[in-house]
C-alpha cells in the first residue's frame, strides 16, 4: 500500500502550530510533528525536517527554508544579473541541495530547474562561471532525471564538446549527465542520440591521468548500459553497450585507463564495473581477453586481497567475460580458480565477495568438466558450502552457491559424495526452506548429488477441466 503524502507548507504548519499553540521549542515542535506524521502512515522522505530560516526582519510570513532563501535570490536576478553577479547564491543554492534529497525535491517544486538552466546558458563562454552554474545544476538533480529538457540536454553537450580539454568543467557535466541518465531511459536514448558516447569515451582517453574524470566517466558509460527505469517495458540497454564496444572502442579505453590505474582502488572498482556491463556479447568476452584485460584481472585480484569492494567488482567481471567458454579456459589455466578461492576465504564475512565468488566459479563449472576438476582440488566446493554457512540470509549467496554444486557434479557424480560430506545437503535443503528463489536450482542440485528430493509436477498433460 502506497504512503501518504503532504506538502512543505502542511508540514511546516503543524511545527507552527506546535509552537504557536503547544508553547513547544523548535526542536520539540519538529520531532513531535515528525512522529505525528509518520504514526498516520505519511512519507517524509521528501520533506525538509528543518525550521524555516527568518528574513532579516524576522516577520513570520516571510519566513522559508534556506534552499528557497538562495533560490529567491536567484529568481530575482535570473533576467538581468550575470553569473558572476550571483555566485555567492549559486553556491549557497548547491550547498543547500546538498545536504539532502529533501532539499533538492523542495526546490524543483518551486521551479528552481528552468531558473538554474538560464544561469548554465549564461555561463557558457566563462569557465568559473560554467563551472559554479553546472555544480548547482548536477546538486539540484541528484535524484531528480525528469527536470531535463531538450534545453538542458543541449547546454550539456555543448559544454562537453566546448571544453573538452578542461577536466574540472568536463567532470562536472559528465556528473551531471549521469544524474539525469540514472533510471532515466529516454534521457539516455536522447543523449546518446546527441552524441554523448564518443564524448565520454574521448573524455577517459584525453584525460586518462585525471583519476575522477576516469572513474567518472566510467560510471555515466555504465549507467548508459542500465536497464533500470520500470516505466519503460524495453529499453537500449543491449544496444547502448554495443555502441560503446563496436562504434566507440570502449574496451580498449576502458582497459587502457585501467592499466593507467593500477594503484587506485576506487577507479579499479569502477572500470571493472563497467566492463562487467559491456560484455553482453560472446565476442566482447573474447574482446575483453585478448585486449589484455582478463590477464590485468588476475594481476588485480592477486595484489588487491585488502580492498573487498575492488575484489568484489573483479569477480564480477571475471563472471561477465567467463560467459564465453574459451574464456572460461583462460581463466582457469591463469590460475583464476585459486584467486578466487582465496579472495572469498579472505573476505567470507562478506556477502558480496562471496556471492560474486560462488557467481565465476558456477560460470566456470558450467559445462567444463576439467575445470570441475580445478575448482574441487583447489577447495571451490568448500568454499560454497562456508559462504552458505557464512550467510544464510543471503538470497544470492545461497542460489549461487547451490548453483556451484549443481555444475560440479553435474558431469562427474563421483564429487558428490565428497561435497555431501562437507553438509551440503542440510544447507541447500535449508536454502529452499529460507528462500522461495532458490527452490528451483536447490531442488536440482541436491537431485544432482544424489539426494531424496520432492519434484512437484507443475502440469501432467493430461486433457481435462481446469476447475474441479
Amino acid at each position: 500500500m502506497a504512503k501518504r503524502r503532504i506538502t512543505q507548507e502542511t508540514f511546516d504548519a503543524a511545527v507552527r502550530e506546535n509552537m504557536e499553540e503547544f508553547e513547544m521549542d523548535p526542536g520539540e515542535a519538529l520531532r513531535d510533528a515528525v512522529e505525528q506524521f509518520e504514526s498516520q502512515g505519511v512519507d517524509l522522505s521528501c520533506i525538509v525536517k528543518a525550521m524555516p530560516a527568518g528574513s532579516s526582519d524576522d516577520k513570520q510570513e516571510e519566513q522559508t527554508h534556506k534552499v528557497l532563501q538562495a533560490l529567491d535570490s536567484l529568481r530575482i536576478g535570473k533576467d538581468s544579473a550575470g553569473v558572476t553577479e550571483v555566485t555567492a547564491d549559486l553556491k549557497r543554492f548547491t550547498e543547500h541541495c546538498s545536504l539532502g534529497f529533501a532539499q533538492r525535491y523542495l526546490a524543483a517544486q518551486k521551479d528552481a530547474y528552468p531558473i538554474i538552466l538560464s544561469y548554465c546558458k549564461k555561463s557558457l563562454k566563462e569557465r568559473e562561471a560554467v563551472l559554479t552554474a553546472l555544480s548547482a545544476l548536477a546538486a539540484l538533480t541528484d535524484g531528480q532525471p525528469d527536470l531535463l529538457d531538450a534545453e538542458g540536454q543541449q547546454f550539456l553537450l555543448n559544454v562537453l564538446k566546448e571544453y573538452r580539454a578542461d577536466s574540472s568543467v568536463t567532470r562536472l557535466a559528465i556528473h551531471a549527465v549521469r544524474h539525469f541518465c540514472l533510471k532515466h531511459e529516454q534521457n539516455r536514448q536522447d543523449l546518446v542520440k546527441g552524441g554523448v558516447l564518443p564524448l565520454l569515451t574521448g573524455a577517459i582517453t584525453q584525460h586518462s591521468a585525471c583519476a575522477e574524470l576516469v572513474k567518472e566517466a566510467a560510471a555515466a558509460l555504465r549507467v548508459m548500459t542500465f536497464d533500470d527505469d520500470v516505466r519503460v517495458t524495453f529499453g537500449h540497454a543491449h544496444e547502448h553497450a554495443k555502441s560503446i564496444v563496436l562504434e566507440h572502442n570502449g574496451l580498449k579505453v576502458l582497459i587502457e585507463a585501467a592499466k593507467a590505474h593500477c594503484d587506485n582502488t576506487s577507479v579499479l572498482s569502477g572500470l571493472c564495473a563497467t566492463l562487467s556491463h559491456l560484455a553482453v556479447r560472446n565476442e566482447f568476452c573474447q574482446d575483453i581477453c585478448d585486449l589484455g584485460g582478463m590477464k590485468l584481472m588476475m594481476r588485480l585480484l592477486a595484489d588487491s586481497y585488502e580492498s573487498q569492494e575492488l575484489v568484489r567488482q573483479i569477480l564480477s567481471a571475471i563472471r561477465a567475460v567467463a560467459g564465453n567458454d574459451d574464456v572460461k579456459d583462460a581463466v582457469v589455466n591463469a590460475g583464476g580458480v585459486q584467486l578466487i578461492v582465496i579472495a572469498m576465504n579472505r573476505h567470507m564475512n562478506n556477502s558480496g565477495v562471496c556471492d560474486q565468488g560462488c557467481a565465476c566459479l558456477s560460470v566456470l563449472s558450467l559445462r567444463k568438466p576439467n575445470n570441475c576438476k580445478v575448482i574441487m582440488e583447489n577447495g571451490g566446493a568448500l568454499a560454497a558450502v562456508q559462504a552458505m554457512k557464512a550467510h544464510p540470509n543471503s538470497v544470492n549467496v545461497q542460489k549461487q552457491a547451490c548453483m556451484v554444486m549443481r555444475n560440479l557434479v553435474a558431469r562427474t557424480q563421483s564429487y558428490s559424495q565428497t561435497i555431501l560430506e562437507m553438509g551440503a545437503e542440510a544447507l541447500i535443503a535449508q536454502a529452499i526452506k529460507t528462500h522461495q528463489d532458490c527452490g528451483d536450482v536447490g531442488k536440482a542440485a541436491l537431485r544432482d548429488l544424489g539426494c531424496q528430493v520432492e519434484l512437484r509436477e507443475l502440469w501432467t498433460g493430461k486433457h481435462g477441466s481446469l476447475t474441479n
